[in-house]
């Protein structure tokens, strides 16, 4: 996993978890991937359009011998994430691919990755709360204001994560989404900051802090 604030996030899941929360990840990661090397657009959405197919095909047959999506199968499926569930990812991060499309479309869109994300998580670790999907899209906006290059569309996506953030309130959510809070409190920093140094020591304190106290 290339994240290292997501390595951080997996120590404070229960153990048991820790496996389907890390391949939920992985995925994700992976279609990351695929949107960053896409030189040609057309070709990088036919990549994510694929993967895609292959996780909802996982519903209706076994895995293929494909290494991630083997372990989908064997880690993600076993605690009711269904691979249809999961093949949603794939708008999200579709929604970058395409030029043509308005700004604040585009992030709402890639915002709705997130959302996915953080509900699917929940439900790997066994709990929920009412406001984790507004977490995860604020989580995914905050990132992609730090990774675009854009002098306004990077503000933009900032501005729009701080307000569903605000909106959010992780020290109330239970123990076992502490992972999930520890993205969300950090997210929430970011998207009021100009600049971001993911795996400082600051942050790796401040986010150690929280998954041991849930404050």
């Amino acid at each position: 996993m290339a994240d290292p604030e997501r390595r951080l996030a997996l120590a404070y899941a229960p153990a048991p978890a820790r496996p389907a929360l890390e391949t939920l990840w992985l995925i994700d990661e992976r279609m990351g991937a695929i949107v960053a090397a896409a030189r040609e657009p057309a070709i990088g959405a036919m990549r994510l359009v694929w993967w895609r197919d292959a996780l909802a095909a996982l519903d209706m047959r076994e895995a293929p011998a494909e290494p991630l999506l083997a372990r989908v199968a064997a880690t993600l499926l076993t605690t009711g994430v269904s691979g249809a569930a999961l093949s949603a990812l794939e708008e999200g991060w579709s929604a970058l691919l395409d030029s043509e499309m308005p700004d604040e479309e585009m992030m709402r869109l890639h915002a709705s990755r997130g959302a996915v994300l953080f509900t699917l998580a929940a439900r790997a670790l066994g709990a929920d709360a009412e406001d984790i999907a507004a977490a995860g899209e604020g989580w995914a906006l905050a990132d992609l204001g730090h990774r675009i290059s854009d002098h306004d569309a990077g503000p933009q996506a900032r501005r729009m994560a701080a307000e569903r953030l605000a909106t959010v309130n992780p020290h109330r959510w239970p123990r076992a989404l502490r992972a999930l809070g520890l993205l969300t409190l950090l997210a929430t920093r970011d998207a009021g900051a100009i600049e971001r140094h993911q795996g400082s020591p600051a942050r790796v304190l401040r986010g150690a802090f929280y998954g041991l106290t849930g404050l």
